[in-house]
Parts: structure tokens; C-alpha cells; sequence
């Protein structure tokens, strides 16, 4: 009998904790919803930097006068810097407040922003978007970790303020294409940064009119050795991806990058098992729930970067789309991922968990990628892509609000913002993988064609690699939704008192 009280006040200590209002916890009231509104606009600031730049490269490239081997740099400059700063500024928001860091990362975005718009060439350019990821790294995962903390005790408020943010997070990519479109043509190259100096403002005031004052620092010593293979980990297996799309995977310049950062990262996980305070909690990844949003987040990030780059190439090139005409064709994708996103975290996920909505959405989203292998040079956008992209957007809308929303359930406060931050790596890892493996096996795939069929068949030769890729996406997405099912546990997520003893536990 005394065992039993002994544990049931231990369990109300834990949900005391939990009740008890967190000084991080964010604001009450319809300003939780504001604040809302202003962390999803820093998301989506972060989010479409990584290709609103892309449409306005060739621009770019003349006005500065810089070379094709440099022109991938203005792009990969930014994901280096972010990928691997991601882990280290998800634990310095721990460390140092979320709030805080939040406005340091605007603040210096708009900044490296400035810098990159008012570029005189190349190396400014190149410095620009780098500092651009770097403070990317710590506005995206303080952003995700006062969503969780801010909506931490009302399933509904949290399954519904994790949908409309997933929702921004799915749409970025495709939002930017689109801006990217209209400023080139219509403005300048140079309002693709200049556009966050008004985004950064927003964010900014919002940030100090409705974010609750920032949390207590945690004293705690910085895991030096773990940052440090981390981020060199992390830059070495991104580098020797981004060169295998052009370089090949037998490369040296491939093959050495990636195996120095496998050789990293594995050191790094080594680190972590014996450091005090680890940059990376196992715990935060080793849990099951939050092991299955992680890995779900990778896949939809590798399935993702097919649709955008390939079915781009598509638009463009076969049907001869123009850059605007291109970021509008992808708006009905982002329409139906809003929804999904919104239905199943709103609805669906308070009742039901994660379990059935993630391998859902990876199902349909697998259908979405099927139908694409029937495109051809004398397909229409309205006969052979909008419906496909309208099935695509609802599936990757039931992945990511639920896997988001599981990614950053469970953590204690003094872990939000690491878990958040993994949230955003493994995205960037899975992104990175796709590009590299999709560019690569669309290369092999169009040269095999043309041997066959001679040079005349180039066009028939790039549609058969597009095929090629779109199927093989399918297949990842259906491994993904194998994988979700079995790893998830059934029933809702975890809030409140239950999360606390979650995490005891």
C-alpha cells in the first residue's frame, strides 16, 4: 500500500509540473492564436528561402557575372549552413530561451537578407546566403518549439495550431517558386531577399507584442564535443550530396565528404551516450513516437524534393511554362496540403493519434506520385498534373501537421527546442538524399534511353527519367507508410500530465 501511494504522488508531482503554467509556455487567450500567426510566418520566411532564390539564379548569375560551377553554391551555401547549425540552435534556444534566440534569428535573417539583395558580387552573394542559413538554424526550431510549448495542455487547441504550421512548413517550398516567380520578372532578382526585410518586420513586432517574455536560461555546460562532430558531420554528408548530382557517386569529392560525416555522426552518437549535458538527448530520438514523426518527416522530405524539382523541370522545359505560370500551377497542391494539414490536426488527430493519418498520408501521397508517371511531352497541366498534385498536397497535409505535432510531444520544456530541431534536420537530410539519388538516377536513366534509342530521342529520354523518378518516390512513400504503421503507437498523442509521465518514463 505505501508502494502505491509513493507512485501515485510521484505521478501527481509530474502532472503538477506540467499544470502549473511554464514560463515559456507562451501566451493565453486568443494572443496564443497571434502568436501563432507570427511564428508560422517566420517558418514560412525560412522555408521558401530555400527555393524562391531558385528561379531568380539565371538572373542573378548575369547581373553579377558569376560561372555555372558557382551558381549551385548560392543554393547549397544556405543548406550547409542550415543543416548542420540545426541541432546546435535548437539546443542554444534550450539553453538560452526561445524567445530570445526567436528574435535573434529574425533579426539577423533580415540582415544577412539586406546583405545578399544588395550584393556586388559573388563572394557577397555566397556569404549572404550562408549567414542566411545560419540564423535560418536558430529562428526554425525556436519557432516549432513555442508552437509545442505554447499549446502544450489542450489536445484540439495543439492538434489544430500543429496543423495550420505543418501546413506552412508543407506549402514554403511551393509559396516560394511562386514569389520567386513574380518578383524576378516583375521587380528585380534582388527583392528574392529583400522580400524578408518586410517578413523579418512582421515577425518582429509580433514576436515582442504577443510571445510571452522569454524563460529562465538553463545553467548547463555546451556539449563542445558533440557540436563540434555534429555540425562537421553534418556538412561533410550534405557537401558529398550535393556533389553527387553533379560530380557522380564514384567521385572522390562525393564518396569522401559523406563517409568523413557517416564517420562523424556515428563519433557524435558515441559523445552523446556519455556526455552530462548533450547537445542530442537520445532520449528525445529513441522514443518511439518521436522516432516514427522523425523518420516520417524524412521520407515526405526525400518524396517532396521529386515533385518540386522534377515536375519544375517539366513545367518549364516541356511545357514550356514560364516562372510565374510554374509557381501557379503548384497552388492547388498547396491548397489541398493546407487542408489536410488542418483537417487531420484539427479533427482527426485529438481523436485518433498519429497512427492511421501519417501512413495515410504517405499512402495517397504514393498514389499522387504514381499518377505522374503518365505525363508526356503532349500532356496538359490540366490532363496530367493538377490532379495528381491535388491528391499529393492532401497526403503530404495528413503527414505533416501529425508528425510535427508528434515530433515535439513527450519533450520537457527543457528539451523543446532540440526535438524541434530535429524535426528540421532530418527534413533537410531527407531533402539533400532525394536531390542527390533522384538527380542521379534521372541522369543514369536518360543517358541508358539514349543509347538505346539514339540522340534523337532526347525528349522521350527526359520524360522516361522523370517516370523513373516519380515511381521511385512512390515506392519510398509506401516504405514510409509501412514504417509508420509499425512504429506508432495507436491512440492520441500524449498532453498535459500524460506527457510528463511520458517523459519520466
Amino acid at each position: 500500500m505505501h508502494g502505491d501511494t509513493g507512485c501515485e504522488s510521484a505521478g501527481q508531482a509530474s502532472a503538477d509540473a506540467v499544470d502549473r503554467p511554464d514560463p515559456g509556455s507562451g501566451p493565453r487567450g486568443t494572443d496564443r492564436w497571434r502568436a501563432l500567426a507570427v511564428l508560422s510566418l517566420a517558418q514560412l520566411m525560412v522555408i521558401l528561402d530555400s527555393t524562391i532564390v531558385n528561379i531568380a539564379l539565371p538572373t542573378a548569375q548575369r547581373g553579377l557575372g558569376f560561372s555555372d560551377s558557382d551558381r549551385q553554391w548560392v543554393v547549397t551555401g544556405y543548406a550547409l549552413a542550415f543543416g548542420s547549425l540545426l541541432l546546435l540552435g535548437g539546443r542554444l534556444a534550450d539553453f538560452f530561451g526561445r524567445k530570445r534566440l526567436f528574435i535573434i534569428g529574425v533579426v539577423g535573417f533580415a540582415a544577412a537578407s539586406a546583405l545578399g539583395g544588395a550584393a556586388t558580387g559573388f563572394p557577397m552573394l555566397l556569404v549572404a546566403r550562408a549567414a542566411q542559413g545560419a540564423f535560418g538554424a536558430m529562428l526554425a526550431p525556436a519557432a516549432l518549439s513555442l508552437v509545442s510549448v505554447t499549446f502544450a495542455h489542450d489536445a484540439k487547441e495543439r492538434g489544430r495550431a500543429f496543423g495550420i504550421f505543418g501546413a506552412v512548413s508543407g506549402a514554403g517550398g511551393a509559396i516560394g517558386l511562386l514569389l520567386g516567380g513574380v518578383l524576378t520578372q516583375n521587380v528585380s532578382w534582388r527583392w528574392c531577399l529583400y522580400v524578408n526585410l518586410v517578413i523579418a518586420a512582421v515577425c518582429l513586432v509580433g514576436a515582442l507584442v504577443w510571445l510571452q517574455a522569454g524563460e529562465r536560461p538553463q545553467r548547463v555546460r555546451l556539449d563542445v564535443a558533440g557540436t563540434l562532430t555534429a555540425v562537421a558531420g553534418l556538412v561533410g554528408f550534405v557537401y558529398g550530396l550535393g556533389n553527387a548530382a553533379s560530380k557522380g557517386w564514384g567521385d572522390g569529392r562525393t564518396i569522401g565528404p559523406v563517409a568523413v560525416g557517416v564517420v562523424l555522426l556515428v563519433a557524435f552518437v558515441l559523445i552523446e551516450r556519455r556526455v552530462a549535458d548533450p547537445l542530442l538527448p537520445l532520449g528525445v530520438v529513441l522514443d518511439r513516437a518521436r522516432g516514427a514523426a522523425y523518420l516520417a518527416v524524412g521520407i515526405s522530405g526525400i518524396a517532396s524534393f521529386a515533385v518540386f524539382l522534377f515536375l519544375t523541370y517539366y513545367l518549364e522545359v516541356t511545357l514550356r511554362l514560364s516562372p510565374v505560370q510554374t509557381g501557379l500551377a503548384f497552388l492547388p497542391m498547396v491548397a489541398m496540403l493546407m487542408v489536410g494539414a488542418i483537417v487531420s490536426g484539427a479533427a482527426l488527430l485529438p481523436r485518433v493519434g498519429p497512427r492511421p493519418l501519417v501512413p495515410a498520408g504517405c499512402l495517397i501521397g504514393a498514389v499522387g506520385m504514381a499518377m505522374l508517371t503518365g505525363i508526356e511531352p503532349t500532356s496538359t497541366y490540366a490532363g496530367g498534373v493538377l490532379l495528381a498534385l491535388l491528391v499529393m498536397g492532401f497526403g503530404f497535409g495528413l503527414i505533416f501537421g501529425p508528425a510535427q505535432n508528434a515530433a515535439t510531444s513527450g519533450v520537457g520544456s527543457d528539451e523543446a527546442g532540440v526535438a524541434s530541431a530535429m524535426v528540421n534536420t532530418v527534413q533537410q537530410i531527407g531533402g539533400s538524399i532525394g536531390t542527390a539519388v533522384f538527380s542521379s538516377l534521372s541522369a543514369t536513366a536518360m543517358s541508358n534511353y539514349l543509347h538505346t534509342h539514339g540522340p534523337a530521342a532526347t525528349q522521350l529520354a527526359t520524360i522516361n527519367s522523370y517516370h523513373l523518378v516519380f515511381w521511385i518516390a512512390a515506392a519510398v512513400l509506401l516504405a514510409g507508410a509501412v514504417l509508420a504503421a509499425g512504429l506508432f503507437r495507436s491512440g492520441p498523442l500524449p498532453v498535459g500530465a500524460d506527457a510528463a509521465l511520458v517523459t519520466v518514463h
